[in-house]
């Protein structure tokens, strides 16, 4: 049996919060009675990235479903918005808020009194706040009143790195935000061995306008000015070693602008017998520590996963997010508040990512399923906001590989046609599985985003096994683990899910699976030769999950309609551990072990070896 992994994610997790707004229709009625507050007015920020405002704000015709938005830009009136047709008038308000808050939220009376407090928390988007008190509700806006203006002490500062894997074994790459641009500052990372001599790499910037969405939200409500992005490449890492960085601005009059210090601990050599964890989910959302933006009552859960994590990260080398990422569909400032919630994690170790249908999908852009999930981001967020080892980088949804980890080869996919062979994506993944030297890297897991149709989700389930599902089992066999998001965790003997639903060990060759045939029983302990692949589904890191099927099929061994993680450790060549790990308190609710020699490597499998 091989061992495979895929990870896989759920269908639309419901309406993004912001998109309730129906702000193009915003009027005014501003009453000199009513006031919003804001204090302090300036943010100053040492070594955090976050900060909190505190709010008083009055309304002599107080509503129970009257809200607070915030601004960013502060300037948010009809001047800035763009005049499309010049016979027609632009609306108020053409841009959603970054977050908003019933007025009632902590002051129960308001409706009573008219006077409200609330504690919102901010992070630094290079740009100034303000704070506006509506009526009317989210269908039927009303400005009543508008706050004086909020900033941070420089708006402008390097923030939120994220570390990702280099394209060589001994190169870390660091991504980072900020309100520089190559006009204005030279970007650049500071960094070299803990305690030792430090040098500069500089930092290519980019950044994308509102012509590179593909549609609405992104193009319109949605929108906002992302800033710069930058990108250093650190090389020529010693294995294992520590490295402390901090990141650079120099500007053109000669001041240098500072982020706060970070570390992170190299890559191991290639096929060098270390110890790997490797911590793996999708569907995560983001979330807000202020409660401001309540998305169906699971954003927790995302935060929930994010602490548990960052109460873990002494135990992890590498975090793989395997699509669904944030569930900005459409609505830019969304980005800067996930990248903000990772920082803990992304700034120490690598974290990449596996493109979603919430960050890719959009009509006329090669999508396997021409929907509008990604509410007009079309992949350039994500393919932007986090670096990925690919060649192309507009490809990276379907053509990425990562071969530095020490003993593990990881593949991932968002699945849009790797089941059609022939294609662009089939052909990569079959030269990956072919090219991989499993005496130095006998562990490969395939990652995807979308199901293999082998899920035990109810839309799945109704959906049925199909020839699309199947014909691309002659590549599974060559692995040993799927994992794959897009729903709660499953397992499935030789196969797994996202719900944490766990199948058996599935020959995988057309007529055995149909007949819903496992190739083995075993549960905890597998060892020797594998005559099947294992899958798991890992989409509960923190979106709304996806209710299991009423079916009861041989083939899953373990379901949980939860939030959590899988953790995987690589001891070494020969023993892997698999745990599903709960986000609420971190602990172990499903594992298994392998255990194989490098003779079990190469024995043949099924349709492993050629005829005879």
């Amino acid at each position: 049996m091989s061992l495979e992994l895929h990870f896989f994610e759920a269908w639309s997790h419901g309406d993004q919060p912001l998109s309730k707004i129906v702000i193009h229709k915003a009027t005014v009625d501003l009453n000199h009675d009513a006031y919003v507050k804001a204090s302090p007015t300036v943010l100053i920020l040492k070594e955090q990235t976050t900060e909190w405002v505190t709010l008083e704000y009055s309304s002599p015709k107080p509503s129970a479903d009257d809200w607070i938005g915030v601004f960013s830009p502060a300037n948010f009136n009809a001047s800035t918005c763009p005049q499309e047709k010049t016979t027609v008038h632009p609306p108020l308000l053409c841009f959603a808020p970054i977050k908003y808050q019933f007025a009632n939220y902590t002051s129960p009376k308001y409706k009573d009194t008219g006077k409200g407090y609330l504690k919102l928390q901010l992070i630094n988007q290079r740009s100034d706040f303000s704070f506006a008190l509506f009526s009317g509700g989210l269908s039927n806006p009303k400005l009543v009143a508008v706050s004086n203006q909020v900033a941070f002490a420089n708006p402008n500062a390097p923030v939120y790195p994220r570390l990702a894997q280099g394209k060589q074994w001994n190169e870390m790459t660091v991504r980072w935000t900020s309100g520089y641009g190559i006009n204005e500052a030279g970007a650049f990372v500071e960094w070299g061995p803990k305690g030792g001599n430090q040098v500069r790499s500089p930092a290519g910037t980019l950044t994308f306008n509102r012509n590179s969405m593909c549609g609405a939200p992104a193009r319109t409500v949605g929108w906002r000015d992302p800033g710069f992005i930058h990108t250093s490449f650190l090389k020529e890492l010693w294995p294992n070693a520590v490295y402390t960085y901090k990141l650079g601005h120099k500007l053109f009059n000669g001041i240098y602008v500072w982020s706060r210090q970070y570390q992170f601990r190299a890559s191991p050599y290639p096929g060098q017998n270390s110890l790997q964890r490797v911590v793996i989910f999708g569907d995560m959302e983001k979330d807000e520590a202020d409660g401001s933006n309540e998305y169906n009552n699971f954003q927790c859960s995302s935060l929930n996963t994010t602490r548990e994590l960052i109460r873990d990260l002494k135990n992890i080398d590498l975090v793989l997010h395997i699509g669904d990422i944030c569930y900005a569909n459409g609505y830019i400032s969304q980005w800067n508040q996930f990248t903000a919630q990772v920082e803990p994690i992304a700034s120490t170790v690598p974290y990449m990512i596996a493109s979603g249908n919430h960050e890719r999908d959009w009509p006329g852009t090669r999508s396997f399923y021409g929907n509008t999930d990604s509410g007009g981001e079309c992949g350039v967020l994500a393919e932007t906001m986090f670096y990925v080892p690919a060649e192309n980088r507009a490809k990276f949804y379907g053509l990425l590989s990562d071969r530095h980890s020490p003993i593990v080869v990881y593949l991932y996919a968002l699945l849009i046609n790797v089941s059609r062979k022939g294609t662009e994506q089939y052909k990569f993944i079959e030269h990956c599985l072919a090219s991989v030297d499993k005496q130095k890297q006998p562990w490969l897991i395939f990652l995807a985003h979308r199901v293999l149709g082998y899920s035990s989700g109810s839309s799945y389930a109704d959906e049925g096994f199909s020839d699309r599902n199947t014909r691309w089992t002659s590549l599974c066999m060559a692995m040993c683990v799927i994992m794959k998001g897009h729903a709660p965790y499953t397992r499935y003997p030789y196969k797994f899910l996202r719900d944490m639903d766990v199948p058996c060990p599935y020959h995988f060759y057309g007529i055995s699976l149909l007949h819903n045939i496992c190739t083995n029983e075993e549960k905890h302990y597998y060892k020797g030769t594998l005559n099947g692949t294992i899958h798991v589904v890992a989409g509960g890191g923190g979106a709304s999950l996806t209710q299991f099927t009423t079916l009861q099929t041989k083939w899953s061994f373990f379901r949980d309609y939860d939030y959590g993680f899988i953790k995987l450790t690589a001891f070494d060549h020969s023993n892997l551990l698999f745990e599903y790990k709960k986000s609420s308190d971190r602990k172990v609710y499903n594992s298994f072990r392998i255990y194989r020699d490098y003779r079990d490597i190469l024995a043949c499998t099924v349709d492993s070896c050629p005829s005879i």
